[in-house]
């Protein structure tokens, strides 16, 4: 479920909040992937922080933890609610980076069936010959134009084997 800013905000110290401000919507398309991880390290901690925090006053109340820490009185409801903050900004800060690696991945694949389209193109087409004459060079044979085909050695002979097949089926049945 997301929280709204507002929430967000009366939760978090400035500092906290400043980061987990670049992960709303304008700021985040404004970072480059070294910014984007980094900050996703930084909300990591800080979020295994209030888990830890949680789980710690989770145990007191149950009686199974001594006390720690007088400074952070009252139950595990506020920590688990700053967790849930960082979690979903962690959140937010992945599905970023996952859609920026899939965009650069397209670019590099689109590019590279570029380059092999025009490989392909190259091959099938060749050059045409200096047909001019030249001293001492003799007669030169002029070069085919016609595109050169290449079928695959699997195709070599299946249709005469089809129709072989297609003969002998018939044959069977009378």
């Amino acid at each position: 479920m997301s929280l709204p800013c507002k929430f967000e905000r009366s939760l978090l110290s400035h500092d906290e909040y400043m980061t987990v401000r670049l992960t709303h919507h304008p700021a985040i398309y404004e970072l480059d992937p070294t910014e984007l991880q980094s900050a996703l390290v930084r909300l990591r901690q800080m979020r295994d922080k209030e888990r830890t925090l949680a789980r710690q006053k989770q145990r007191e109340v149950r009686g199974k933890g001594a006390p720690r820490g007088g400074s952070f009185p009252g139950t595990a409801e506020q920590p688990l609610r700053r967790k849930q903050v960082f979690a979903s900004a962690k959140k937010r800060l992945t599905k970023e980076l996952n859609h920026l690696r899939k965009l650069e991945a397209r670019i590099t694949h689109i590019e590279a069936a570029r380059q092999a389209l025009a490989l392909r193109r190259a091959a099938n087409f060749q050059a045409v010959a200096l047909t001019y004459p030249t001293s001492n060079d003799g007669m030169r044979p002029a070069q085919n134009r016609r595109r050169r085909t290449k079928v695959p050695p699997s195709r070599i002979g299946s249709i005469s084997q089809a129709t072989k097949v297609a003969q002998a089926v018939r044959d069977s049945r009378s």
